[in-house]
């Protein structure tokens, strides 16, 4: 099964649910208003939706497709990662210029970040250690310290980035879509 968010009108307020054996959408399910980042958690059995219009979290049962809570976060959510173990996960605020650290077994923030300008996109490290979070209107990259959910670097990359992706050797690179100096990775 996949996930889409729908984006296609302005305020949706839904994903949906798309069997990518078939091809077909197999369900829609309400979330909270302007959907935009989805994560799944390791073993797949939960994911979270970012809803931008709603600074929410909605989290999703996917055996069942039933919300099973919903997550108060910062302004205007839009990325969502998990860490490998599944236990917590991190939410890019571009209305708060911050991240939002969930327990994932109590559906809690047990902290907030404040990161650069308008963060978008965010990505773990395989190991766990550190978190990257492409702050769109600062032009650089993040870097928090998991251990002490601090930002411990700042990263210089081209023009408004808004995804940021690491490698299993960890190579961070991050999408720079607007022209501009600086480099399109990092590491």
């Amino acid at each position: 099964m996949n996930f889409r968010t729908r984006s296609d009108t302005l305020f949706s307020n839904y994903v949906s649910v798309i069997d990518t054996a078939t091809n077909n959408v197999t369900n829609n399910i309400t979330v909270g208003n302007n959907p935009y980042g989805v994560a799944f958690n390791p073993d797949g059995t939960i994911a979270y939706v970012a809803n931008q219009g709603s600074g929410s979290v909605s989290v999703i049962d996917t055996a069942t497709n039933n919300v099973t809570n919903n997550i108060t976060v910062g302004n205007n959510p839009y990325g969502v990662a998990f860490n490998p173990d599944g236990t917590i996960a991190y939410v890019a605020n571009q209305g708060s210029d911050s991240v939002s650290v969930i327990d994932t077994a109590t559906n809690n923030v047990t902290t907030t970040i404040l990161v650069g300008t308008g963060p978008i996109g965010v990505a773990v490290s395989p190991d766990g250690t550190t978190v990257y979070v492409a702050n769109y209107l600062s032009n650089y990259v993040s870097v928090i310290d998991t251990a002490t959910n601090t930002q411990t670097a700042t990263i210089p990359v081209g023009y408004n980035p808004i995804v940021v992706a690491v490698t299993p050797n960890r190579i961070t690179y991050s999408i720079t879509p607007s022209a501009g100096t600086g480099g399109d990775y990092c590491s």
